[in-house]
């Protein structure tokens, strides 16, 4: 897999050769991941279970597309807001395992503080 550095540094470069920063405040880039995100719900809006399935196995490639827009300004936010992702990753991950620990929430979906 790729290091996140160099999905960060692709999209900055792609970006910056169109002079598109000027556009890139931090609400207009949150704007655009949440809609990129909606993008990939679409997808599946309106959908059984059957029919989801089938689905994805015939447009795998267009949601994959919408998929890596997600991930394009995810990488732009974080280098723009200088966080290290892969660190808030990490520490995310740590804070969710002590809010949801195994023997209380394999196999459920209750929110943390309903365990």
């Amino acid at each position: 897999m790729a290091d996140w550095k160099d999905f960060q540094k692709k999209a900055i470069e792609f970006r910056d050769a169109r002079d598109w920063k000027q556009f890139h405040n931090p609400k207009d880039v949150a704007l655009s991941l949440v809609l990129e995100a909606a993008e990939v719900m679409e997808h599946f809006q309106w959908k059984n279970t059957k029919e989801m399935e089938e689905y994805v196995r015939t447009h795998k490639g267009e949601i994959a597309d919408e998929l890596a827009d997600v991930l394009y300004w995810i990488a732009i936010m974080s280098s723009d807001l200088k966080i290290d992702l892969p660190k808030a990753f990490e520490e995310k991950l740590e804070k969710s395992n002590k809010k949801y620990p195994i023997e209380k929430s394999k196999g459920k979906h209750t929110k943390y503080n309903e365990l």
